[in-house]
C-alpha cells in the first residue's frame, strides 16, 4: 500500500448502523409517506384558508388587512425570539410552529367552530354566536394550537429543554394563528364599516391585545415544558392538561369581555388583562435569568474537569458576556470566527441543559453519547476561533 494522504477511517457508529440496517426499503417508504401526508394536510388547510378569505374579502381588503396584521406580528415574534436567546430553537421548527398556527389550526378551527354554531342554532339555542365564542371557540382553538406544541415535543423531544422552549413554540404558534385571524377580522371590518371600523378593530386586536393568542397558548407551552422535567408519565399528562385548561379559561374570559359593552370591556382589560400580561412579562424575564444561572451551574463541573475554562463559563452564563465574545471573535477572526463562537455558545448551552436533564433523571437514553458529541463540538468550535485547546 502506498503512502500519501491518510485514508479516512469509517465512522464506527455508521458501521454499526449499517450492520443493523433494514434490508427492505420500508423505512424510507414510511418516511416518504409520512412527509407526503403532512405536506398534503398543510396544503389542504392552506387552500381552505385561502378559500375562506377569498370568499369573504376582496383582493384590496386582503392586502390592506395583511399589512395591518403584520404590525402586531412584528411585535410578537421578535419578543419570543428575544426570550429564546440562551439556546436558540431550530429555525425549521419555529417555521413549522408558525405555519401550524397560521394554516392548520386556523383551518380546522374554522370548520369546527362553524359546525358548532350551526348545531347550536339548529337546536334552538338562544344566542349560538355568543355561546360559541365563549364556550366552544376557546376549547377548539386552544386544543388545536396546543396540539402543535405537543407534536414538536413528541417528534423532536431533543429540542425541548423546558418551560422556555414550551413558551417559545407556543408563542410562535399563537402568533401565526393571530396573524391569519387578524387578516380575516380586519378585512371584514374594512368591508363592513370602512376605514373607521378597520381602525377600531386594529386598535383592539393589534395594539391592545397583540399577545392574546400567544399568551393563552403559552399556558399549554408551560405545561409541556414542565412535562419535560418530570419523570412520571401521569405527572406529564397532568402538567399538559393543566396548562391547556388555563389556556382555555383565559381565552374564554377574553372572549366574554369582548362581548361586553365598551365600558365593560375597558374595565376587564384594565383590571384583568393588563395585570395578567405584566405578570407574564415578569415571569419570562425571571425565566431568562434562571436559565442563565442554570447554564453557569451545570457547566462549572466541565470547567473543573478541563473541558472549559471558568472564564468561559462566566461568559456563557451572561447574555452580555456572550454578545461581547461574539464581537471579539468577529474583530479577531472575521465572520467565520464569529460563527464558530456562536456555535460554541449554542453547543455549551445544549450541554448545560442536557446535564440538567441528566441530574433530574429526565434525559433520553442516548444522553451519554449526546454529551460526548457536544463536548467534541465545543472543542472543535473553540479551536476555530482560539486556535488551541483548553490547557
Amino acid at each position: 500500500m502506498t503512502t500519501g494522504q491518510p485514508r479516512r477511517q469509517p465512522d464506527p457508529r455508521a458501521a454499526a448502523w449499517s450492520n443493523a440496517a433494514n434490508p427492505t426499503r420500508r423505512p424510507l417508504l414510511r418516511t416518504t409517506i409520512t412527509l407526503g401526508v403532512i405536506g398534503v394536510g398543510f396544503l389542504l388547510c392552506l387552500l381552505l384558508v385561502l378559500a375562506v378569505i377569498g370568499s369573504a374579502l376582496t383582493v384590496q381588503s386582503v392586502l390592506l388587512a395583511g399589512l395591518f396584521a403584520l404590525i402586531p406580528l412584528c411585535i410578537v415574534v421578535p419578543t419570543y425570539l428575544w426570550l429564546d436567546r440562551w439556546e436558540a430553537e431550530p429555525g425549521r421548527l419555529l417555521v413549522m410552529a408558525f405555519l401550524w398556527g397560521a394554516v392548520v389550526a386556523v383551518a380546522v378551527a374554522y370548520i369546527l367552530n362553524t359546525l358548532s354554531i350551526l348545531l347550536l342554532a339548529d337546536s334552538g339555542w338562544t344566542d349560538p354566536l355568543a355561546t360559541g365564542a365563549v364556550y366552544v371557540a376557546p376549547v377548539v382553538e386552544e386544543t388545536l394550537k396546543g396540539l402543535g406544541v405537543v407534536l414538536i415535543y413528541v417528534l423532536r423531544r431533543r429540542e425541548f429543554d423546558g418551560v422556555i422552549d414550551g413558551i417559545v413554540y407556543a408563542g410562535i404558534v399563537g402568533a401565526g394563528f393571530a396573524f391569519t385571524e387578524n387578516i380575516l377580522y380586519l378585512g371584514e371590518a374594512l368591508s363592513a364599516g370602512g376605514p373607521e371600523t378597520l381602525s377600531a378593530t386594529f386598535v383592539m386586536r393589534g395594539l391592545m391585545s397583540p399577545f392574546a393568542h400567544s399568551l393563552f397558548t403559552a399556558c399549554t407551552g408551560i405545561g409541556v415544558g414542565i412535562a419535560v422535567s418530570v419523570q412520571h408519565r401521569g405527572a406529564r399528562v397532568i402538567a399538559v392538561l393543566a396548562g391547556w385548561l388555563c389556556a382555555v379559561i383565559l381565552h374564554g374570559i377574553w372572549n366574554l369581555s369582548a362581548l361586553a359593552s365598551i365600558q365593560g370591556f375597558l374595565v376587564a382589560y384594565a383590571t384583568f388583562q393588563v395585570p395578567l400580561f405584566l405578570a407574564f412579562v415578569g415571569f419570562i424575564v425571571w425565566l431568562r435569568r434562571r436559565e442563565g444561572r442554570l447554564i453557569g451551574q451545570y457547566l462549572s463541573p466541565y470547567a473543573d474537569a478541563g473541558w472549559l475554562t471558568h472564564g468561559e463559563v462566566s461568559m456563557l452564563s451572561q447574555l452580555r458576556g456572550r454578545k461581547e465574545a461574539r464581537r471579539w471573535a468577529r474583530e479577531h477572526g472575521g465572520a467565520a470566527a464569529k460563527r464558530s463562537m456562536t456555535a460554541f455558545q449554542d453547543s455549551a448551552s445544549d450541554l448545560a441543559l442536557l446535564r440538567w436533564r441528566l441530574a433530574h433523571g429526565t434525559a433520553a437514553a442516548d444522553a451519554p453519547q449526546r454529551e460526548l458529541d457536544l463536548l467534541a463540538a465545543i472543542t472543535e468550535h473553540r479551536h476555530a476561533f482560539v486556535g488551541s485547546p483548553v490547557t
